[in-house]
């Protein structure tokens, strides 16, 4: 679930499901626009400062 985004800034956070880890998302990663609550789905690809979610899009 997307946890926050903000695109003014063009980043945000979402929480895995199930779990309270939380993975970086760049809005370069996006395929589809996400708001707060929104569900996605996502790869995880390592970054600089741990894992990124890309190719996110909304279920």
């Amino acid at each position: 679930m997307v946890k926050f985004f903000n695109n003014d800034k063009g980043f945000g956070f979402i929480t895995e499901e199930g779990s309270n880890t939380d993975h970086f998302v760049h809005i370069s990663g996006l395929v589809d626009e996400i708001r707060e609550g929104d569900k996605a789905e996502y790869t995880l690809t390592e970054g600089k400062k741990g894992l990124n979610a890309v190719n996110v899009k909304v279920i």
